[in-house]
């Protein structure tokens, strides 16, 4: 049986990847208080912020579908951030923020931790977890630092960069889970699946 996978996520990046393994899921964003969340459950764990903010989108739209009419779905949320020097960046958001950021990750490194939460709504069955990489950037100068924030493409991203954009040339070595970079696991959904005895192809389109 063929499955339909709907998105919670506005990200284009989560698409892109999900598309390119043969997926191009529904989507549907959450509409949740991210930040209000994360100030509810601080101190709290990069990685452990990443689930439970994954969690509060797949919730919120497991309870208002309204994309579909189909109970044949399997339900995404993700969430991610950058763990540096002992605290947790989402997305910088303003340009001074993006600026500031960039100045103290030059020549640095950062672990990009990317939480999911997946439904079944067939078997009702729910698999969370985390993956994610160490990031090493390159030790760039202001005035790429200011180029780059001009382009807007920071703002809007987990971190503060992404590996598949105009930031790709700033990063210099990624060990771990690369798709996690970019916001989604395809080796952590696999398994989820698996485990949910649901066969990865059936997701395909």
């Amino acid at each position: 049986m063929s499955r339909t996978v709907l998105l919670a996520s506005a990200s284009t990046s989560r698409f892109s990847l999900l598309q390119a393994a043969g997926i191009t899921p529904l989507v549907q964003v959450s509409h949740v208080d991210e930040d209000a969340i994360a100030n509810q459950l601080a101190p709290i764990s990069t990685a452990d912020l990443c689930i439970a903010l994954a969690t509060a989108k797949g919730e919120a739209v497991v309870q208002d579908i309204t994309v579909t009419d189909s109970k044949n779905l399997l339900v995404i949320a993700a969430d991610s951030m950058l763990e540096f020097e002992g605290e947790s960046f989402g997305k910088p958001g303003n340009p001074e923020a993006a600026i500031a950021r960039w100045k103290a990750m030059r020549g640095n490194h950062g672990y990009l931790h990317t939480g999911h939460w997946v439904m079944d709504l067939v078997s009702g069955q729910v698999r969370s977890g985390v993956a994610g990489a160490k990031v090493e950037f390159a030790d760039i100068s202001d005035a790429e630092i200011i180029a780059y924030v001009k382009s807007g493409e920071p703002l809007s991203v987990a971190g503060g960069f992404t590996h598949e954009g105009k930031s790709a040339a700033f990063i210099t070595k990624m060990t771990g889970d690369s798709p996690a970079v970019g916001g989604i696991s395809l080796a952590l959904l696999r398994e989820f699946t698996k485990d949910m005895s649901i066969e990865w192809t059936q997701l395909w389109d």
